[in-house]
């Protein structure tokens, strides 16, 4: 089984803090096998970051959060940037035309942009896997009925930190059951549903500060932008 942190964010985010140097650094020193760097709307840290991990002997998986009409989706084993405002059908399907993998993360935190409020069971069954664990949780409700909503459907399920600082990447990972230390054969295992689930809650005060840090950052550079 390989250790994979499939939710973390660089200081591409908006609501980022880190270089992917330093997301690197905490991913091996916490002992994963694969860190997908996961901005918002940007892929080019992602790739930077799948590029240099076999430096920090890691498996780079490219990956990124689309934020579409109805929500955030998860994309993995992508080249090329998936558009963000699409509706949530086409987004699946501008992920699967590139032959990546789809993953509909906390889907039911409407507060953060969870796809479920605004799509039916339907849509959220397309795709193919549901972010069961998030470990920026207040109750952890939202995340019980994401594991319910996928055992029901018998969809594969995933972890992930969404980390926005370096410090909090690996608080929740999956585990995988692929075949080898490949993006391919991690991917064609989450594919299969051939994953469990290992997470700790992220302390509320680390949270609020990734929050808070977050929204100083967006003022910031819109500031920026303006002068």
């Amino acid at each position: 089984m390989l250790s994979v942190e499939l939710h973390s964010h660089s200081a591409l985010s908006h609501d980022g803090r880190d270089p992917v140097d330093m997301l690197l650094e905490q991913a091996a020193a916490v002992g994963l096998d694969a860190l997908a760097v996961t901005d918002h709307d940007e892929l080019d840290a992602s790739l930077e970051a799948a590029e240099r991990a076999d430096d920090y002997g890691l498996v780079g998986i490219p990956g990124m959060e689309i934020t579409s009409t109805a929500g955030h989706v998860l994309a993995f084993g992508i080249e090329e940037p998936v558009p963000a405002g699409r509706d949530y059908d086409e987004t699946l399907d501008r992920i699967h035309e590139q032959g990546g993998l789809a993953v509909v993360p906390h889907p039911f935190q409407k507060s953060r942009h969870g796809v479920a409020p605004h799509i039916t069971d339907e849509q959220l069954s397309s795709a193919d896997a549901i972010e069961v664990y998030n470990s920026r949780l207040l109750t952890g409700r939202s995340n019980r009925q994401a594991e319910s909503f996928a055992v029901n459907r018998g969809l594969p399920m995933t972890a992930g930190s969404d980390a926005h600082i370096a410090e909090m990447v690996g608080q929740a990972v999956t585990e995988v059951g692929a075949e080898e230390r490949s993006v391919d054969s991690i991917l064609a295992a989450i594919r299969d549903g051939r994953t469990s689930v290992v997470g700790k809650r992220t302390p509320w005060y680390i949270s609020f500060r990734q929050a808070a840090g977050g929204a100083k950052r967006r003022i910031g550079r819109r500031v920026a932008d303006f002068l």
